[in-house]
């Protein structure tokens, strides 16, 4: 049975998540003359990562698909005031007239402000949504593609997979298989060219000596500002994505050196699973990936019954 997204997201058991949406209209998503697409996807979640308080820490735009992993930045939005929120909100809808009145600093009774309180509380959970991040996403693209097409009706399928990284095993390994999409399709050669991907964007931005406004950076990265971010080196991860995709193309003889080897040993995970593990994630995992423990863990958390997610949590991850 079909359970409510709520219920498949619980910080409780992490912040991460890996979601995918699919295109009804699967030819004509992006490609070809639609190619212009892809970049419409990217700019979007650029666009929404600076107003909801979700980072992204890796994408991929498909031809008929497009791939994300979010981590859910609940210390960003706490540091909000209701300024701050009801701001972000009318970035992307028009709010309320009391909300308007707010914001112009107008005279306003107690009953109104605590109106106004009110939609700030529900407007402050949205802003940390997943479900709502891609509802305006979507929403957006099917916009602009439906008026492009001179049609009208359904552009994505109605519901996007959601699956919950529960430990860095599992995070390094989505991240990974996201990164690596367009060279196992064949569409890029190469992690540095494969474009409308964050590993392209971070490797443009390691060469020009910048970093990303909108990737949540890695906590080894000496140029980061922030004290949290993803738990691997940057160099570490760009070396394995680049073997991985070695590995991945029958027509490449990849090689693993000391240096690329390293990341594997720290996160304990022997290579050969590691390469079924960023070939085949999502038809591995179902709702969520992790150590066996952290997967069970998460189980009683979601309030589920069980989840064959723990037999593949087994074979992979240990």
């Amino acid at each position: 049975m079909t359970r409510a997204r709520e219920q498949q997201v619980s910080l409780e058991a992490t912040p991460y998540y890996h979601c995918v949406s699919r295109c009804v209209r699967r030819a004509f998503l992006c490609g070809g003359e639609y190619e212009h697409r892809r970049a419409w996807v990217e700019e979007k979640l650029i666009d929404l990562a600076g107003i909801f308080c979700i980072d992204i820490a890796a994408y991929a735009v498909m031809s008929n698909h497009y791939h994300v992993v979010f981590f859910i930045n609940t210390a960003e939005l706490n540091e909000l005031d209701n300024r701050g929120v009801i701001e972000r909100w009318h970035q992307l809808f028009k709010g309320t007239v009391l909300t308007q009145r707010y914001m112009r600093d107008d005279k306003m009774t107690n009953a109104e402000l605590a109106q106004v309180e009110k939609r700030v509380a529900e407007w402050r959970d949205r802003l940390k949504s997943i479900s709502w991040f891609m509802r305006v996403m979507n929403e957006s693209i099917a916009r602009q593609a439906n008026q492009e097409d001179g049609c009208t009706g359904r552009f994505w399928e109605g519901r996007f997979k959601s699956q919950a990284l529960l430990d860095d095993k599992a995070l390094a390994a989505c991240m990974a298989y996201v990164d690596l999409n367009p060279i196992r399709a064949k569409m890029a050669e190469t992690p540095e060219t494969s474009e409308h991907t964050s590993i392209k964007q971070r490797i443009d931005d390691l060469k020009s000596e910048r970093l990303s406004t909108f990737l949540l950076p890695f906590s080894g990265n000496p140029h980061a500002d922030k004290t949290t971010g993803l738990p691997f080196e940057l160099m570490d991860y760009i070396h394995l994505v680049d073997w991985t995709g070695r590995q991945i193309r029958e027509d490449k003889r990849g090689y693993i050196d000391g240096a690329q080897h390293s990341i594997l040993v720290r996160l304990d995970i022997e290579p050969k699973k590691w390469l079924i593990v960023t070939k085949q994630f999502e038809a591995r995992f179902k709702r969520m990936a992790g150590a066996v423990e952290y997967v069970k863990d998460a189980v009683r958390s979601m309030c589920l019954v069980r989840s064959q997610d723990v037999g593949a949590a087994q074979v992979l991850f240990g």
